[in-house]
């Protein structure tokens, strides 16, 4: 029973023992190799590591030497360009040497040539004095009297021949552009017979009997009250039998007026919404009339690539008058005037015939200006995109700009051709004449006016104002009291520019 128990006990225990000696064992045995692995594993790497160093010293050794070699081969070159550099220096200098040495010979040359040449001009000089002085021995005359005589004498000759062959010029000229202007003007007007028309500001429109006249002054005058209104127009009723007169300053206006009143007299119906109806479709017929007449003259004369608003302002020209004279026939005529006379003189004969059409363009202005027609007429062809010199031509008309082309002269002319031509306009020498003098005479009426002077056709009135009388301050007043006399006073078209000159003059003598 012990037996068994010791050995229950003891194998186990054995067992135990055995396989811990066997373990550690088996442990130390491990050790032991990785030991000697490691040892290996270092000296392998100590061989390797000085394997590598010896290549890197190798390499480094190589390398420096490669670039030793570099620095040798580069301080080689440095060295050969340094000598063919000195080289070139040397031979600069041995050049600039030589140059230096020939510089010195020439100058030295160049000192014996002045020294003989100063030597030659005291030798000359000196004959020339002899010369001289013999020359004014023989002649009785000395240098400076020589000299004056000769050139008073080629002086004298010079102008006196100048003179003669002006005077020459100047009459063959004269005679010649004479001669010359007078057969251009001829024939251009002989080839000009335009017809004038007599319309004035006043138009009578003729009616059936005199019970017309209630009819078109209507119930309490509503029916005259809405045809002045829409029309704008002054339409004046009076004792005249079955008559009915129209007046107004603008003739478009007026000649709605006109046909309106002529139809509502026809049809009979005469009443505020039916005076409305005609007057609008009146206008619309003008408005319509207007344009065509524009394209019309443009049409007769050639004339292309016109504006809209150009075209309007043409055609409202045809019912438009000027002494008796149609705009937009002048103006018609006046374009072919100045194409024939463009034509005859070698100028612009498409520009002359533009602006000579346009230069009355001022005048179909629908809107009142203080401007005159002219000044107008230039600001609407800019507007419209005309040529500059086409404005120029429309500005200058009437002298109020210089003229800059000979196009612009030569509108003038046409205008003044057709304007001047016998039966062109109404208004007599007789009529003018008093016209202007009445201008005169209603300033010379103020106290204070020394002189009045009616200029540019009586376009300008220039008043001289007595300065001990009328005070600088009190001129502009005058100036517009002068101004509203004439309104009043005298009919006349257009505008008229009254130009005031007051001046202080103090004269005195000196003994």
């Amino acid at each position: 029973m012990n037996n068994n128990l010791v050995m229950f006990i003891g194998l186990p225990v054995a067992g135990i023992v055995l396989g811990w000696i066997i373990r550690w064992c088996y442990a130390r045995f491990q050790l032991s190799a990785s030991e000697q692995k490691a040892e290996r594993l270092r000296q392998d790497a100590i061989k390797e590591a000085e394997a590598q160093k010896k290549e890197i010293l190798l390499e480094a050794k190589d390398q420096i030497i490669r670039e030793r070699k570099q620095q040798e081969r580069e301080d080689r070159e440095r060295r050969a360009e340094v000598q063919r550099y000195e080289a070139r220096v040397s031979k600069k200098e041995e050049l600039i040497d030589k140059r230096a040495e020939e510089f010195d010979k020439k100058e030295l040359e160049f000192t014996d040539r002045v020294n003989a040449m100063k030597k030659r001009e005291e030798q000359l000089h000196t004959q020339e004095e002899q010369y001289r002085k013999e020359l004014e021995r023989i002649s009785g005359l000395s240098t400076q009297e020589a000299k004056d005589l000769i050139i008073k004498n080629l002086e004298n000759d010079a102008r006196h021949d100048a003179q003669a062959l002006l005077n020459k010029i100047e009459q063959e000229a004269q005679l010649s552009a004479e001669k010359k202007a007078q057969e251009i003007l001829i024939s251009t007007i002989q080839r000009i017979a335009t017809e004038t028309t007599g319309d004035l500001t006043v138009t009578t429109v003729s009616l059936p009997g005199d019970e017309m006249k209630g009819r078109i002054i209507g119930r309490e005058g509503r029916n005259i009250r809405a045809l002045e209104t829409l029309t704008g127009v002054d339409i004046i009723i009076d004792d005249t039998p079955e008559a009915v007169v129209i007046s107004c300053f603008d003739p478009v206006r007026k000649e709605i007026a006109k046909q309106s009143l002529e139809r509502l007299v026809t049809d009979g119906r005469i009443h505020p919404a039916r005076i409305e109806e005609i007057v609008q479709k009146v206008t619309r017929e003008i408005q319509q009339k207007i344009y065509e007449e524009g394209e019309k003259v443009l049409f007769d004369l050639g004339i292309h690539n016109m504006s809209q608003d150009g075209v309007r302002a043409l055609g409202r020209l045809y019912f438009r008058t000027s002494y008796g004279q149609n705009v937009l026939t002048h103006s018609k005529e006046v374009a072919e005037i100045a194409s024939l006379l463009a034509a005859e003189v070698g100028a612009n004969k498409e520009l002359a015939k533009r602006a000579a059409l346009l230069h009355d363009i001022g005048k179909g202005a629908e809107n009142d200006s203080d401007q005159n027609h002219a000044e107008v007429g230039a600001e609407m062809a800019r507007k419209m995109g005309e040529d500059a010199r086409v404005i120029n031509a429309i500005a200058a008309h009437h002298n109020d700009v210089e003229a800059t082309t000979l196009e612009a002269v030569i509108v003038q002319i046409a205008d003044a051709i057709s304007a001047a031509r016998p039966g062109a306009r109404r208004e007599t020498v007789d009529n003018y004449v008093k016209r202007l003098e009445n201008l005169e005479e209603t300033a010379e009426k103020f106290p204070g006016v020394e002189k009045a002077y009616a200029i540019q056709a009586g376009r300008e009135l220039r008043i001289l104002v007595n300065n001990e009388k009328i005070p600088d301050g009190e001129v502009k007043e005058l100036a517009q009291k002068i101004a509203k006399q004439i309104e009043t006073d005298i009919r006349y078209p257009g505008r008229i520019k009254l130009t005031m000159i007051r001046e202080t003059r103090i004269v005195e003598y000196a003994r």
